[in-house]
C-alpha cells in the first residue's frame, strides 16, 4: 500500500474516509511495529488508521521477506485490506493472537483508554481479551488529561434498547447522547454485530463506569478500555 495519504484504501471501491491526521508519525509507528512481526504467528489487527498502517507494513514485510504468517482483522475494511495484501486470514474468537495492534483515540495519565470512532467495539474488545500482547499505535495528540476531553465515549447498542440506553445515561450523567449517523447514507451506522452505536457525552469519566454502562440491557460493548496491559508505540 502506498505512503501517500490521499492514495490510501483498504481497496480501489473502499477508500479511508478522512484524511489521516499525523500520517509520518504514524507511518514510523507502523514500521517500528512490523518488525515485531516473525513467521508462524498470528496478529491481531485493530480498527483505526494506526492499526491500518501497521497492517500494510507488516503486508510489505510479509512480501518482501516472504514470511508465513495469519492476521486476525476486526473490521471489514481491515478484512479487505488483509486479503488485498494477500495475507491468510484467522479467525477473531476462535485462534488467539501472539499479539496485536490497535490503535486509541484517547489516553488518559493512567493509561485508561478510549476508543470506537471506528465503530468495532465488540471486535476490538475480543481482540484485546484473546490476545497474548497488545501493541498500542498512538500519536502524541492521543494524550489528554481528562478522558472524554475530545471525544464522546462510543456504546455499541441493539437498536431495539437504544430509547432506554440513551434515558439511563442521562440519569448517569450524560450531557448528551445520540445515534451516530452515516455520511454516506441516511441513517444509522451499523457495526459489524449489526447494532448502532450512541455516543455518549460525560464531563467526567468515573471510575467503574464501564461496568455499570455494559450491565444496561441491550448494550454489547463500551469505547472505555480499562486495565489492560499494553506496550505503546509513538
Amino acid at each position: 500500500m502506498p505512503d501517500d495519504a490521499s492514495a490510501w484504501a483498504a481497496s480501489p471501491l473502499l477508500p479511508w474516509p478522512r484524511e489521516v491526521e499525523h500520517l509520518e508519525v504514524k507511518l514510523d509507528v507502523a514500521r517500528r511495529i512490523a518488525q515485531r512481526a516473525a513467521g508462524g504467528q498470528v496478529i491481531g489487527i485493530g480498527s483505526g488508521s494506526a492499526a491500518f498502517l501497521a497492517l500494510a507494513a507488516i503486508g510489505r514485510r510479509v512480501t518482501d521477506e516472504q514470511l508465513d504468517l495469519r492476521v486476525i482483522p476486526t473490521s471489514y475494511e481491515t478484512e479487505v485490506a488483509a486479503s488485498r495484501l494477500q495475507l491468510p486470514l484467522a479467525r477473531l474468537g476462535q485462534v488467539n493472537p501472539d499479539w496485536a495492534v490497535d490503535g486509541a483515540d484517547e489516553i488518559d495519565p493512567g493509561g485508561r483508554l478510549l476508543k470506537g470512532r471506528g465503530g468495532a467495539l465488540f471486535r476490538e474488545k475480543l481482540l484485546w481479551n484473546t490476545s497474548a500482547k497488545m501493541v498500542l499505535a498512538i500519536d502524541p495528540s492521543k494524550h489528554v488529561q481528562r478522558l472524554g476531553s475530545r471525544f464522546p465515549i462510543p456504546i455499541e447498542v441493539h437498536p431495539n434498547a437504544v430509547e432506554l440506553v440513551a434515558a439511563r445515561l442521562t440519569e448517569l450523567g450524560a450531557r448528551m447522547a445520540l445515534v451516530r449517523t452515516g455520511t454516506g447514507k441516511d441513517g444509522p451506522v451499523f457495526t459489524e454485530s449489526a447494532f448502532v452505536l450512541l455516543d455518549a457525552h460525560f464531563d467526567e469519566i468515573a471510575p467503574g463506569l464501564h461496568a455499570v454502562i455494559k450491565a444496561m440491557p441491550g448494550v454489547l460493548e463500551t469505547g472505555l478500555f480499562v486495565g489492560y496491559e499494553y506496550e505503546i508505540f509513538e
